[in-house]
């Protein structure tokens, strides 16, 4: 049995969120939000669905959770961080050994998602 993993993240602005994840991350997928403001990108074994922030006047708001890290392992942290870097995008904390033995380093998305890059063990 095999399993895959797919992270959504909630926005008030699907579209910016979406150009960000196709040129920043380099995920694929359609350009801007799709009409029911779903759109699902992909690159290598991730998936995140970027979706419209709920209204909580509806009644079946569902509350998306808060807190969340978003960790994303690659093969070359520094050509990651390379490629970010040079789209502009803003860096939140540079390349860092950690003490518990990885390097890594963070991001936020449009909507202040926390990501963090590190490297495959």
């Amino acid at each position: 049995m095999g399993m895959t993993l797919r992270i959504e993240v909630f926005t008030t602005d699907p579209g910016r969120s979406v150009e960000f994840y196709r040129r920043v991350l380099r995920f694929t997928g359609p350009p801007g939000a799709a009409a029911d403001g779903y759109t699902a990108l992909q690159r290598d074994g991730v998936t995140i669905g970027v979706s419209p922030h709920p209204d909580p006047a509806v009644p079946e708001f569902r509350r998306p959770p808060t807190g969340t890290e978003i960790v994303l392992e690659v093969d070359d942290l520094d050509a990651e961080f390379a490629i970010i870097r040079d789209s502009g995008w803003p860096i939140d904390a540079p390349i860092t050994e950690q003490p518990w033995g990885l390097r890594d380093f963070r991001i936020l998305d449009p909507d202040g998602y926390y990501l963090r890059f590190t490297h495959r063990r």
